[in-house]
C-alpha cells in the first residue's frame, strides 16, 4: 500500500508529496528547487527516488525536477508543457506503471493550459488524486497567470475540468493539491493542506456556483494581485533551471568598500535583518526584507532578478536559508553579504539611515498608510488610514503628504514599505510597531471598508 508524505513550503503556501510505493522506490510530485527536503524524507523512509512528476509549469517557484533528475530520478511531465530537458511526456489518459500501482494522467486545463491532475490507482480502484492547481481546499487556483486575455477562457476550461473530470470521482477520494493557504496562485483557502472530493462538493463556495457563468464571475471577481516574478518563472521551468546540488552555494563575504562599489554599479541591496535592527540603523537605500518564511515572495515581488544581489544579515541568521529562498524564485546573481554586518559598516565611518518604530498610541488618523493586501484591508483597518498594497508602492502611487506611519499585520511588510518610500525620497516615515496585531490587542476599534 502506498503511503503519502506531505512536504509543506509555508512561505509560498505550497505542498509537494512523496509517495512511498512500498517496493523501495519513491515518487515526488511538484518538488521545489531545493532537493534537501525530498532527499531527507526519502532517506528517512529508506526509499530511492525513482520518479519526479509535475502537474504543470509553475509560476510561483522554480521546480526541483532537474535537481532530482541529476541524482537518478526520471522526470514525468505534461506533454503540452514542452519541457526542454530530458523527461517522459504523458498526456490525458496515459499511465505511469508503478509496480502494482499506476498513476493516471487527467487533462485538467484551467489554472494553466497544460495542466494534468494525477490519479493514483490500484488496478481499477482510485487511491488518491494529486490535483495540482485545479481543485484546492475550499478554492480553485487562479486562471489569470498566462495572459489577461485568456483569464476567462481558462476559467471556463477549469469549470469543465472540475465538473467533467474531477467531481465525477468518488466522494471519499483523498485530494492532495499543490497550492494552498498562503499561495498567491490560489483564491483564499483554509489552513488544512488536504481534502476529499465529497468535502469540496459540500463546502467549496466556487463549486456551489449555479452554472459556468456564475463560476467564472465568482472566480475572476475574487482574484487579487500576485508577485511580479510569476511572469517569468514558467519559461524558466520550461527550459529547466540551473542545477546546484544538495548544498546551496555560500555567500561571498564583501568588505564595506566592495558593497559601496557594487551598489554604485547597480547592484540591489537587501537588508534581511529583523525590523528592529533595520530601524536602528541601515545603509541608505537598502530594501528591508526580513528573513522569514515569506522572504522569497517579497524578494520576487520587489527586486529585479537581472542585477547582482548584495545582502546584509546578522551573525546568527541562516545564510543557507536565505540562499535557498532566493534560488527558489530565480535569483541567481548572489554577489555576497556585507562581511561583519552593520558593525563593520559603522566602524568604517560610513553613513547610516534610521526609520523609527512608533507605538500604536502615537498613530494619528489620516496619517496612516496600510500596506496589507486588499482583502486584509477590507476586513478591518485603522480609522482614516490610506491604503496601497506593498507590491504596488514601487509604482510611485499618490500618497498623503506630511509624516506617515506605515502599518501591516505585524510590522515586517510595513518596514519593507518604509524602506521603499525612503528610496523614493520620503524622510518622514515611521513604522507602527507590532502592526495591526498590536492595535487590536490594545482593544482599539477597526473600521470595515465602506
Amino acid at each position: 500500500m502506498a503511503e503519502i508524505v506531505t512536504l509543506r513550503d509555508e512561505g509560498l503556501g505550497n505542498s509537494s508529496y512523496l509517495v512511498d510505493l512500498g517496493d523501495g522506490r519513491g515518487l515526488v510530485l511538484d518538488p521545489s528547487r531545493d532537493p534537501g527536503p525530498y532527499l531527507a524524507a526519502a532517506a528517512r523512509r529508506g526509499v530511492r527516488l525513482a520518479y519526479i512528476v509535475e502537474t504543470h509549469l509553475h509560476a510561483d517557484f522554480l521546480s526541483g525536477s532537474r535537481e532530482l533528475a541529476a541524482m537518478g530520478a526520471t522526470v514525468v511531465a505534461p506533454a503540452a508543457a514542452r519541457l526542454q530537458f530530458p523527461h517522459r511526456r504523458l498526456g490525458d489518459g496515459d499511465q505511469l506503471a508503478l509496480g502494482g500501482l499506476s498513476l493516471r494522467a487527467l487533462a485538467t486545463p484551467g489554472h494553466t493550459p497544460e495542466h494534468l491532475a494525477w490519479l493514483l490507482v490500484d488496478g481499477a480502484r482510485p487511491l488518491a488524486l494529486f490535483s495540482g492547481g485545479s481543485l484546492l481546499v475550499g478554492a480553485v487556483a487562479r486562471t489569470d497567470l498566462i495572459s489577461p486575455d485568456r483569464t476567462e477562457e481558462l476559467a471556463r476550461a477549469l469549470w469543465r475540468s472540475l465538473h467533467e473530470r474531477i467531481l465525477t470521482l468518488p466522494d471519499d477520494l483523498p485530494v492532495y493539491p499543490t497550492h494552498g493557504a498562503g499561495s498567491f496562485c490560489s483564491a483564499p483557502t483554509g489552513a488544512e493542506p488536504n481534502t476529499t472530493i465529497g468535502r469540496e462538493k459540500a463546502t467549496n463556495p466556487l463549486l456551489a456556483a449555479a452554472d459556468e457563468d456564475a463560476f467564472v464571475k465568482l472566480l475572476v471577481g475574487g482574484l487579487g494581485s500576485y508577485p511580479r516574478y510569476f511572469l517569468r518563472l514558467r519559461e524558466t521551468n520550461r527550459h529547466g533551471p540551473r542545477v546546484y546540488g544538495a548544498t546551496p552555494p555560500p555567500l561571498e563575504r564583501l568588505t564595506p568598500g566592495a558593497v559601496r562599489r557594487l551598489v554604485a554599479e547597480g547592484a540591489e541591496l537587501v537588508d534581511a535583518r529583523p525590523i528592529a535592527a533595520f530601524a536602528a540603523g541601515h545603509i541608505s537605500g537598502a530594501l528591508s526584507i526580513p528573513l522569514r518564511s515569506a522572504f522569497a515572495t517579497w524578494l520576487g515581488w520587489l527586486v529585479p532578478d537581472d542585477r547582482p544581489l548584495v545582502v546584509v544579515v546578522d551573525a546568527d541568521q541562516d545564510r543557507g536559508d536565505l540562499v535557498r529562498q532566493a534560488l527558489k524564485v530565480g535569483y541567481e546573481r548572489l554577489a555576497g553579504e556585507l562581511a561583519g554586518g552593520m558593525a563593520a559598516w559603522q566602524a568604517a565611518g560610513l553613513p547610516m539611515s534610521r526609520i523609527p518604530l512608533v507605538a500604536p498610541d502615537a498613530v494619528q488618523g489620516g496619517r496612516v498608510l496600510d500596506v496589507r493586501q486588499d482583502a486584509e484591508f477590507a476586513a478591518g483597518h485603522l480609522p482614516g488610514a490610506a491604503h496601497v498594497e506593498l507590491g504596488a508602492l514601487t509604482d510611485r502611487v499618490a500618497l498623503p503628504g506630511g509624516p506617515l506611519a506605515v502599518v501591516c499585520g505585524h510590522g515586517e511588510r510595513a518596514m519593507t514599505a518604509a524602506s521603499v518610500l525612503e528610496r523614493l525620497g520620503r524622510a518622514d516615515v515611521s513604522v507602527v510597531e507590532g502592526g495591526m496585531s498590536a492595535w487590536t490587542d490594545a482593544g482599539r476599534r477597526l473600521e470595515p471598508q465602506g
